[in-house]
């Protein structure tokens, strides 16, 4: 079993899933990634290391639980957690779709409630445990065109701050990162969404984009997954959130 804490990290086959995966290797710790996706040959050459990768829904709970207990297995039980799995989908709020609002829900909040509830009895009996919500900015303020997003990362912020509360003083913090709009395939999907629908150029949509960051650029992966590694290390920070913008 490593010396340093297991690191978990769910959507960790994503931009920022890599970034932060990269980040903990670094600095010693054995990284597994659960996604849904399958860990390509490109994340892999991104990775530049041999991570150990478990496939699951993080909607489902049986599917996360069977995921734990095979990265327990395999590397020992997770003490931290980055609950980094989420989906971003726009949409104008008539007609409404009910069915993207409940995907928004279900990954972003339950999926995140579910996976930090399957390690937490772990970390509880070891009294020592970290656990990070990717939230967003739009966790405490709107956006146009993607309402249920914003309901969802309000939720995840809010989750993060009730977990610390339950779990002060148990050897286990929870904080929250809130990026801005990130530099990740989940604006490149963004931006594509924006030519398809409005003509513009990928340039043009990407520059809207970044304007809406107060830096008026995109948040790199590497940006957010430093803070995501001081949050996870420092056991003085519970009940935080850390803006990225």
């Amino acid at each position: 079993m490593p010396a340093l804490p297991v690191v978990l990290i769910t959507g960790g086959t994503g931009g920022l899933g890599v970034a932060v995966a990269r980040r903990f290797h670094s600095a010693g710790h054995a990284v597994a990634l659960l996604d849904r996706a399958p860990l390509t040959r490109e994340c892999s050459t991104a990775l530049g290391f041999s991570a150990l990768h478990a496939e699951a829904d993080v909607t489902d709970r049986r599917s996360v639980e069977s995921a734990v207990a095979e990265v327990t297995r395999a590397l020992g039980a997770p003490r931290v957690l980055v609950n980094g799995a989420g989906i971003a989908e726009s949409g104008p709020l008539l007609p409404p779709d009910d069915a993207l609002f409940e995907r928004a829900l279900a990954v972003n909040v339950k999926g995140s409630w579910i996976v930090a509830t399957a390690v937490l009895p772990a970390m509880l009996a070891a009294k020592q445990g970290a656990i990070v919500n990717v939230a967003s900015t739009a966790s405490f303020k709107a956006y146009k065109y993607v309402a249920a997003y914003v309901a969802s990362k309000h939720a995840v912020l809010g989750l993060t701050r009730a977990l610390a509360e339950d779990l002060r003083g148990k050897g286990v913090t929870v904080n929250a990162v809130c990026p801005g709009f990130m530099d990740t395939p989940m604006t490149q999907r963004t931006v594509a969404t924006i030519v398809r629908t409005t003509g513009r150029t990928p340039e043009a949509a990407r520059a809207t984009i970044a304007a809406m960051n107060t830096g008026g650029r995109l948040v790199t992966p590497e940006e957010a997954a430093d803070a995501i590694v001081a949050l996870a290390l420092d056991p003085r920070r519970t009940g935080e959130h850390v803006v990225l913008e």
